[in-house]
C-alpha cells in the first residue's frame, strides 16, 4: 500500500507541476516584434581583391635569391669549431639546464665546482673542464655561479661561441 500512495503522489505532483506551465507567450511576442521592427544597419560590401601580378627576376647583378647569406667565418670555415676529436666528459652528454650547481670546494688553492647531474651523482669540475651538450668550457667559478663558454652553430653551416652560466641552487 504504501507503494500506491508514493506513486500516487508523484503522478498528482508531476501534473501540478505541468499545470504551473502557461501558455502565456504575450512578452516573447513583444520582444520578437520589437527586435522586428529594428532598422538594420548598412553592411559594408567585401572589398574587392586586387588582381595578382606576376613578378618576373631578371638576376641582372643581383644576388641569387635562393644561396644562402653566410657570413664570411662560414665561407672560410675559418672560424670557431668544436674540438670532436677529443674525449667527452661525463657531463657532456647532459644539456646544461639539467645541470644543478650545489656547492664549491677550494681545495690546494683551485675552485672546484659541485654539479649535480640528472642521475643524482655529484660531479667535481674546475675551469678548463667541459659541460652540457654544445661544448661548453668553463672559464670561471665563482661561489654562485659557473660560467663557460660554449660553441654552437650559427645558422649558416658554422660555429659561433657563446657565453653560459651554469647558477648555483638556491636552497
Amino acid at each position: 500500500m504504501n507503494r500506491r500512495m508514493i506513486s500516487r503522489t508523484l503522478l498528482l505532483l508531476g501534473a501540478a507541476l505541468l499545470g504551473a506551465c502557461s501558455d502565456d507567450m504575450d512578452e516573447l511576442q513583444q520582444y520578437v516584434a520589437t527586435v522586428k521592427a529594428k532598422k538594420s544597419t548598412k553592411i559594408e560590401p567585401i572589398p574587392q581583391i586586387k588582381q595578382y601580378e606576376p613578378f618576373t627576376y631578371v638576376a641582372g647583378e643581383r644576388r641569387d635569391p635562393f644561396a644562402p647569406t653566410m657570413p664570411q667565418s662560414a665561407r672560410n670555415n675559418d672560424g670557431v669549431r668544436p674540438d670532436t676529436n677529443r674525449n667527452k666528459e661525463p657531463l657532456e652528454e647532459f644539456p646544461l639546464d639539467a645541470l644543478k650547481m650545489v656547492g664549491v670546494i677550494d681545495y690546494n688553492r683551485i675552485l672546484y665546482a659541485m654539479i649535480k647531474a640528472p642521475d643524482g651523482v655529484i660531479h667535481r669540475v674546475t675551469v678548463g673542464n667541459y659541460i652540457g651538450q654544445n661544448f661548453g668550457k668553463i672559464v670561471k667559478i665563482t661561489d654562485s655561479e659557473v660560467a663557460l663558454d660554449e660553441i654552437v652553430p650559427d645558422g649558416f653551416g658554422g660555429f659561433k661561441e657563446q657565453p653560459a652560466t651554469l647558477a648555483a641552487e638556491q636552497k
